[in-house]
């Protein structure tokens, strides 16, 4: 990342596309070509992993597994897994700006059925010794996912938590009974993920060969029902019950009197220095396979983070407690070597966290809607930043641009007009877009929405809020030559 240049962010489920949600089908390839013709070097993506309650890629059943709602269908009836007249007219969401999960989760998981069905008695020959192989690579993380949500598939989907006690415990018996009674159960969950990390290599690899690098995202933390809390419990601060003594958070700041409650489990970080943080190093040399840089969820974490007693409603009463820190990157790069990481340092930003991720030798991130306090000076204005950094426009959890420029303080308003010299002619969002791309930072990233000029309706993520979020998707109309010719000319103009 030392070479100066500039992407755009947007997850897959914002792609468009005629099946509810984005996938990685023809559409994923068309926007490579977008960024291709935008002059663009980067495309940043959230989390993968599959999502639960609330659809949150921040809160992930897998730390290692993929999300099977990107699987694309049209791939898998030119494979001969699929009948297009078994999906084409299936009702996925009447809304193409918007995700309707339910119906992804109701309507789009039998199809998938329909496929693993087919693979089985018509095409087990060609695929059988792929889907051996893939099995046997990714045992340490496979066999143990596809068990947990066999077994969740079959009681409801209730959390682990709630499981009858000897296989919530793991009993050896018992995880071999579950074994063999749910066999068929457990090889529709390998046969998906087979298939998901199949179409994801293709098409990274498309990207790369395009010379696109994919930044990708890696939560900090995994849900409390997560594969990774039931079958690692013990890397995790649990009783002798299982249940979570502690839960991540944030404490109050100015965005939020009471915190935030994020509630999931809280890393045994004594017990992962006794293993040299094997856990950690096995998730972040996975993750190399799937990005060519990894942003790091909450960096300022590993330095210290709050916890939250299990059981309270609010994040007020959690206290600080000290991380790993440079223990645990110490190991990662003796295991793994030279990583590309991005550091993502926002939040309350002591001494020892500035100087854990400079020692880090990670660059850190700069987001310029956070910039325009007009009480005081703020590190997020750019004539404060060193090269060694990431600047955005804003993230998945800020408001876009024109959404921010609406609603924001009336004076910060005003100071983001005269440092940036915003203009209703050009657009506000192409001013603070030309603002992150002529700084000095590396490298330059700002959402799609906010090249779109879109406004709250847009957004991403409010943190803190458990419906409504996720949501967005760009409508294909939009995705078109005289937008990237824009960006192209942009992005030029700057040296990106």
């Amino acid at each position: 990342m030392g070479i100066r240049g500039s992407g755009i962010l947007m997850h897959i489920t914002s792609l468009p596309g005629s099946y509810g949600i984005g996938t990685f089908g023809k559409v994923a390839y068309e926007f490579i070509d977008f960024l291709v013709k935008s002059g663009q070097r980067y495309w940043q993506i959230l989390p993968l992993n599959p999502t639960g309650v609330g659809d949150s890629p921040y809160q992930p059943f897998s730390a290692f597994a993929g999300n099977p709602y990107f699987i694309d269908f049209d791939i898998l009836a030119e494979q001969g897994l699929l009948e297009k007249n078994k999906y084409e007219n299936m009702d996925f969401g009447s809304n193409n700006t918007k995700v309707d999960y339910e119906k992804i989760f109701n309507n789009k998981m039998p199809i998938l059925r329909i496929a693993f069905k087919n693979c089985k008695e018509k095409h087990k020959e060609k695929h059988k010794e792929k889907i051996r192989s893939f099995r046997d690579k990714n045992r340490k993380w496979l066999e143990d996912y596809a068990l947990y949500m066999a077994i969740k598939s079959k009681v409801d989907l209730n959390s682990w938590q709630h499981w009858e006690e000897n296989i919530k415990f793991r009993k050896e018996d018992t995880l071999n009974y579950y074994k063999e009674v749910l066999k068929e159960e457990i090889d529709y969950w390998v046969f998906l993920q087979y298939v998901f990390f199949s179409q994801w290599a293709e098409l990274k690899n498309y990207a790369n060969n395009n010379g696109i690098k994919i930044i990708g995202d890696i939560p900090i933390y995994v849900a409390e029902d997560s594969a990774d809390a039931w079958s690692n419990s013990e890397i995790f601060l649990f009783d002798e019950d299982k249940k979570p003594i502690v839960v991540s958070g944030c404490p109050p700041d100015s965005f939020s009197d009471t915190g935030q409650l994020w509630g999931n489990p809280i890393y045994d970080w004594s017990y992962l220095n006794k293993t040299n943080y094997k856990w950690w190093i096995e998730r972040i040399k996975w993750n190399i396979n799937l990005y060519d840089v990894i942003r790091i969820d909450h960096f300022r974490g590993f330095e210290s983070f709050w916890q939250v007693p299990y059981g309270e409603q609010t994040a007020a009463n959690g206290k600080w407690e000290k991380g790993p820190g440079m223990k645990l990157f110490n190991e990662v790069k003796k295991a793994l070597g030279k990583i590309n990481i991005i550091a993502e340092d926002l939040g309350y930003l002591t001494k020892e966290v500035i100087e854990f991720r400079i020692a880090s030798g990670f660059p850190g991130m700069k987001v310029l809607e956070f910039a325009f306090d007009a009480r005081e000076e703020s590190d997020y204005l750019p004539h404060n930043y060193d090269k060694h950094c990431i600047v955005y426009t804003g993230t998945h959890d800020n408001e876009t641009v024109i959404g921010w420029m609406e609603n924001a303080n009336i004076e910060d308003v005003n100071f983001a007009k005269r440092y940036l010299k915003l203009n209703k002619e050009e657009g506000y969002n192409w001013g603070f877009i030309r603002g992150a791309l002529s700084s000095v930072a590396n490298l330059a990233i700002a959402q799609l929405q906010d090249y779109l000029g879109f406004s709250s309706e847009a957004r991403m993520n409010i943190p803190s809020t458990v419906s409504g979020n996720w949501q967005w998707r760009v409508d294909e109309e939009y995705l078109n030559d005289k937008l990237a010719s824009k960006i192209k000319e942009v992005t030029k103009l700057y040296g990106r």
